[in-house]
């Protein structure tokens, strides 16, 4: 039988790359052309489509379909535009237009001001028009992406401080589905922006219920707030190599508890001993035999914690947090100040602690 494999797609920076190219060939030649070859970084060969070509006085433009495969991607079918000008400047100059946006925050491969336009693209943009250099000055290249504005709010844009529009992104030019190696590094660019915008302390949050928490309640600011989705241990290892000063882990029980119990992935494919786990602290503790076997007989923490509440026991989510905290301590080798609140489904703190 033969195997599905998942289908590859390309980046805004390869849209962007692709664009540009079709751009300046239609501006030198004055024909508009449907589709266009480019050779991404990675070396793998492309030939797109172009699209909404128009060719005028001293410019061309048109655009390019981003497609990212079978990858889930908040920017998958996006149109990347790029507008190619002669240019009494000497050189080539690439700016952003609508929907690309602007870097605010330092930390990113960028500097604060500039468009998100990331230096691969920048750098493939340049080697496909620069060889057409010869039939002017100069060329002045504007990449934008009317529908990015909207778009970027489903991205980290907001959180990396990139205002009003997506980023033009790629460092091969390919997108590989279910690119965790991407998701990671994301995670790793907010700790860098984290730290250049002069905050000493992180709060690594699972999900949405620790980010409400600590945004409505603990009134901490977004800049420090991060989303590690099931990758504590691999974060945990980022704060040590960035040298962040103190680490607070907020989020719902039901994902604390498998780091109480050493797993520090916590995707259900590396284990699901939830239930397990705090069984074996309410047995531990003393917790009576009617009431472990309401727990023995649950699918979800969140009921756990609810029986645990109505019948007085909610102690061990003290014992749990200071656990949590230990084995924080040991993945990290003692070299961070460490803390944790521990949240119901609800939002609701159950258990806090930071070392001293």
């Amino acid at each position: 039988m033969k195997e599905n494999k998942l289908r590859n797609g390309w980046t805004t920076g390869t849209c962007a790359q692709a664009a540009s190219k079709a751009s300046v060939v239609m501006l030198v030649t004055g024909k508009k052309i449907e589709t266009i070859e480019i050779e991404t970084l990675s070396g793998e060969n492309l030939r797109l489509n172009v699209l909404e070509q128009e060719i005028g006085t001293r410019y061309a433009s048109c655009c390019v379909k981003k497609d990212a495969g079978d990858d889930i991607d908040a920017t998958d079918g996006i149109k990347i535009y790029s507008r190619v000008e002669f240019s009494e400047k000497p050189g080539i100059e690439i700016k952003g237009g609508t929907g690309i946006g602007i870097a605010t925050k330092p930390g990113l491969p960028i500097k604060v001001g500039d468009y998100a336009i990331n230096p691969v693209p920048r750098k493939m943009i340049i080697k496909e028009v620069e060889m057409f250099l010869k039939n002017s000055n100069g060329f002045k290249v504007t990449i934008s992406a009317p529908a990015g504005k909207k778009i970027a709010e489903k991205t980290f844009n907001p959180r990396l401080g990139i205002k009003g529009g997506i980023s033009i992104l790629g460092t091969t030019g390919i997108v590989k589905p279910k690119s965790l190696e991407a998701y990671k590094k994301t995670m790793s660019i907010c700790l860098e922006v984290l730290k250049s915008s002069g905050y000493d302390r992180a709060f690594l949050v699972f999900g949405y219920v620790g980010e409400n928490y600590c945004k409505n309640v603990l009134n901490i600011s977004q800049d420090m707030i991060i989303q590690i989705g099931d990758h504590a241990g691999f974060m945990l290892s980022e704060c040590v190599k960035k040298s962040i000063g103190k680490v607070v882990l907020v989020g719902y029980l039901g994902k604390a508890i498998k780091i109480a119990a050493g797993q520090f992935d916590t995707n259900i494919k590396y284990g699901d001993n939830r239930i397990e786990t705090l069984y074996q602290y309410a047995e531990k503790y003393g917790v009576k035999e009617e009431v472990l076997h309401q727990i023995k007989g649950q699918t979800t923490a969140q009921a756990v914690i609810e029986i645990l509440e109505r019948t007085n026991y909610q102690n061990i989510f003290d014992i749990i947090v200071k656990d949590v905290v230990k084995k924080m301590e040991e993945w990290t080798g003692n070299s961070l100040s460490l803390g944790c609140i521990l949240l119901s489904i609800d939002g609701k703190k159950i258990a806090e602690y930071h070392e001293k």
